[in-house]
This record gives structure tokens, C-alpha cells and sequence, in this order.
């Protein structure tokens, strides 16, 4: 039998309507996508919830239902605030991702210490803290970044004399991968405290976080300018010896012909005039909008570069004035965010034992200079020993090299990236240091467990406290899985 097309298309209708239906048509449901601050990470997932805390919340009831969702379909799940990390740390791809934001600050003056939400920004517990006349004992060096992150990457700031931020944390609330609340500390479940402090999220949520605080103040900045081969000695000595020394960092010139060629040691002590009260904290200085304009002009700019380090190091001595402590850490990130689409702002860090300092001078300039990202930024800072985390960065005191690139967004930039980072761990670890964990995954994973040497005790406790490997970020699928 001849059939024609219009026979056919008949057919099929009748078929369809004797059935009772037409043919269903698929139906499409787009996945929500999260990035980070790289801008290089657009993921997506299965699910993705903005949990506002509020004192009224059943906020752990939420976290456990949503953890237990994921266990019984068999995704990761990750909860995150602000995702400043750069390499997918807080992100569950195809898994449960929760953004949580809010919580609650109590203050208890007697001890010295508060109880904050880990979804409090760093800004909004400043502000909680200076009306009451205190300051965080230890914070990241920005404040848009949240507090509950800023454990699990146990982040260091730039007051002094103290270790990473969890040498300043009581205790915390974690919800495990069972749905149980459990409280630890360097006393109470101090295996689950060292692994879950910069854990980065892998052994379960952060709900709840007690922490020190100290006395707000108004700083006097002082300025010495000097060959980075002094650096390390004068840093040190400023930091351990000088008992008035409340914060301090350094800056290196970083315009490639004369790369490392300067330092700057920046160190704050008490006014000899305190007032009462003190002036109320606010969220970024007079100079704010310049500084942003200046620095992000360095980008294809050797002569800006230049410019901007004449400033910083001939121009603020002269013109700066008293800044109370909270003032000087509420200055946001965002400040120095880029509007160039085609560009993105990638950090590195690296601790160098300071006998070493000059060693990590030279390797920087063997290797930075031939790579194409552009060298923004170079600030030191001091960070005490930690002898608690599984995973510390300084197992012995360091100085923090914080390093900012503006790199450009396309495969040839990316591998320029890669190819520089693989080089400088490399060149650190031959020193002695190490690097941080929280930005692009460049490390090899022969990298990782040499210059982390508890990697192995990390992963085998990991799959104790969870089996199923619920909590899961594209961090451990890089370097632990």
C-alpha cells in the first residue's frame, strides 16, 4: 500500500486521539548556575537556597532537611556566604548549594568574647561590636566576606600577635552529615575543631561560631621604606618586640622592571590621645573612590604602577591621619572591584619562614615577569604559628605574601595563569612555605600533599565523619578525591 504524508499525519492524529492525549511535549527546566569571585566558575546545580537567618528560624532544622535531601539522592551539598573563594571551594556542582546570610551577635564583655551566626558579615559584626566599643581579635582583611567562611578556610588578618583566625575561636557549631549538632572546640571534640577548622566546608555546616574580641581603639600609622632584604628582620622585630604595635603590614613594588625592588613596612600603634567616645565606624575612607580608580589604572600600565607606588610610599606618610581599628578592617573588597568584563581579579598566597624572605624575593622575580597576568599588588603580613588545624598553612610562624593578578578571561589566559602558579608553589615549597587552598586549583595534587603533609590523615578522617561524602565542593574532587 502507497501511503501519502497527509495519510500518515491523519493516522498519527487518530492514534493519538483514541489514546486520549496528544504526544507530551518534553518539558524544560533551566538548573541554576553559581559562580565565585574568579568569574571562572559557572556551575550548575541541582539546587540552589538563600537562607536568611533570623533569631525566630529553625535554621538547623532547614540545614538538616536539605543535608538529608542530599544524602537520599545522592548529591553533594555545600553552604557558603559570600563565595570570595576562587576555586569552586562552596560550590556542590550538580549537588545542593545553600547561600546563608544574617544571624545573630551576642556580646559578653565580662569574658571578652561573642557568639555570632556563621552568615554575619564581617562588616555587619563590626558595626555590632564598635557600639559597644569592641573589635574582632582577628578577621579576614576585607569585610564582605562571612563569618562561618572565614572559618572554614581559617582566613589570618593583619592585627597582631596573633595565628590565624582559629587561634581566636572558643568554639563552633558544625551540623555533620547525620543531621547532629555538635559543638567543638580545642577541648571538646578537638579532632572534629582541627579538621573542620580551614576544612573548607568538608565535615559539615557552620552554624554558630564563639569568638574573641579585644578593645576598639584609634591607631597612629607609621611608615619605613627600605630594601626587601631588611624586610623580614625589621617586620619581625616590629611585630614580636614592640609591645605598642597593634597592626602592621608591608608592600612591595610591583612594576616589572623593577619588581620586589622596594619595600614599605606600614605598623600601627595607640594615639597618644584617645577620645570618648570613640568616632563611629564607616563602611570605606575619604579616598576610597581614588584608591580604587588608581589601582585598577595599573592594568597595561607599567608607569601606573609606578605612580602608585610613589604614593604609597612617599605621598601617605606625609597625609595620613589616626584611624580607629574598626575602621581600618570594615574597608569592603568590593572597593577595588574591576568594570572590565574581559578581565578578572585572581589572588595567590604563599607563606615563607621569614629566614627565607629574600629566597621567595628572587623566585618572584625569576618568575613573575615572564607571564602575561598583570601584577596589581603585593602585601605582607605576619601570622603566628598554628598547631591546631589538620590543614595548616603555617605550621611555624610566616610571613603571608597576599598577591593580586588581573588576568584575562580566555583559555591563553588561563593557562598563562596556570603555568606561573605551578612555578611559584613549586619554588615556595623548595623554601620551606607553602601556599593557601582557597583560590584557583593550579596545584598539582603532588603539590598539595607535600606542602600539606596531613592530606592523608585529612581525607581518611573525612570519609570517617561522612561515608556517603555528602559535603562536597569542587575543591575536594580536585585535590582529595
Amino acid at each position: 500500500m502507497t501511503l501519502s504524508r497527509r495519510s500518515v499525519l491523519k493516522g498519527g492524529l487518530a492514534t493519538a486521539l483514541v489514546c486520549g492525549r496528544l504526544p507530551a511535549r518534553a518539558e524544560y527546566s533551566p538548573r541554576s548556575i553559581i559562580n565565585d569571585a574568579s568569574r571562572l566558575n559557572p556551575t550548575p546545580v541541582a539546587r540552589h537556597i538563600a537562607l536568611k537567618a533570623a533569631p525566630s528560624d529553625d535554621l538547623v532544622g532547614r540545614i538538616r532537611q536539605e543535608i538529608a535531601a542530599a544524602v537520599a539522592q545522592k548529591r553533594s551539598f555545600a553552604i557558603g556566604t559570600a563565595r570570595h573563594s576562587m576555586g569552586g571551594q562552596s560550590i556542590p556542582k550538580d549537588g545542593i548549594a545553600i547561600t546563608l546570610t544574617g544571624g545573630h551577635i551576642d556580646i559578653d564583655s565580662a569574658r571578652m568574647t561573642y557568639r555570632v551566626g556563621a552568615g554575619m558579615r564581617w562588616f555587619e559584626v563590626i558595626r555590632s561590636l564598635d557600639a559597644h566599643g569592641f573589635s574582632p581579635a582577628v578577621m579576614q582583611s576585607n569585610s564582605d566576606f562571612g563569618v562561618g567562611s572565614t572559618f572554614c578556610v581559617n582566613s589570618h588578618g593583619w592585627p597582631t600577635r596573633f595565628g590565624p583566625f582559629g587561634s581566636t575561636v572558643r568554639s563552633a557549631q558544625i551540623v555533620l552529615a547525620d543531621g547532629q549538632l555538635a559543638e567543638c572546640s580545642r577541648t571538646k571534640e578537638p579532632e572534629l575543631f582541627a579538621l573542620a577548622l580551614g576544612g573548607y566546608g568538608l565535615f559539615g555546616a557552620i552554624v554558630d561560631l564563639e569568638l574573641d574580641m579585644v578593645p576598639n581603639a584609634l591607631l597612629e600609622p607609621s611608615y619605613v621604606r627600605m630594601n626587601p632584604s631588611r624586610f623580614a628582620e625589621a617586620f619581625i622585630n616590629a611585630v614580636e618586640n614592640d609591645p605598642t604595635v597593634r597592626m602592621a603590614y608591608g608592600r612591595l613594588s610591583v612594576a616589572r622592571e623593577s619588581l620586589f625592588d622596594e619595600a614599605l613596612m606600614i605598623v600601627f600603634r595607640p594615639a597618644a590621645k584617645q577620645p570618648s567616645p570613640l568616632p563611629a565606624v564607616v563602611d570605606h575612607g575619604a579616598l576610597t573612590g581614588v584608591s580604587r580608580n588608581l589601582y585598577r589604572f595599573q592594568t597595561g600600565r607599567e608607569w601606573a604602577k609606578n605612580f602608585r607606588w610613589f604614593i604609597e610610599a612617599s605621598v601617605n606618610p606625609s597625609i595620613s591621619s589616626p584611624a580607629t581599628r574598626n575602621a581600618l578592617m570594615i574597608e569592603p573588597v568590593v572597593n577595588l572591584a574591576s568594570g572590565d568584563s574581559s578581565r578578572t581579579d585572581i589572588l595567590h598566597e604563599y607563606f615563607i619562614p621569614p629566614d627565607r624572605f629574600t629566597g621567595f624575593v628572587d623566585l618572584c622575580r625569576a618568575i613573575v615577569p615572564k607571564a602575561k597576568a598583570e601584577f596589581l599588588n603585593a602585601t605582607l603580613r605576619y601570622v603566628d604559628a598554628d598547631p591546631v588545624a589538620v590543614l595548616a598553612y603555617a605550621p611555624q610562624k610566616r610571613i603571608a605574601a597576599v598577591m593580586s593578578f588581573s588576568q584575562e578571561i580566555s583559555p591563553e589566559g588561563e593557562a598563562d595563569m596556570i603555568t606561573m602558579t605551578e612555578a611559584l608553589i613549586e619554588g615556595v615549597k623548595g623554601l620551606g612555605g607553602s601556599f593557601y587552598l582557597p583560590y584557583r586549583l593550579h596545584a598539582r595534587r603532588d603539590q598539595v600533599r607535600s606542602i600539606y603533609p596531613r592530606t592523608e590523615e585529612f581525607v581518611a578522617a573525612k570519609r570517617r565523619f561522612d561515608p556517603s561524602l555528602v559535603f562536597r565542593n569542587m575543591m575536594w574532587d580536585a585535590y582529595f578525591s
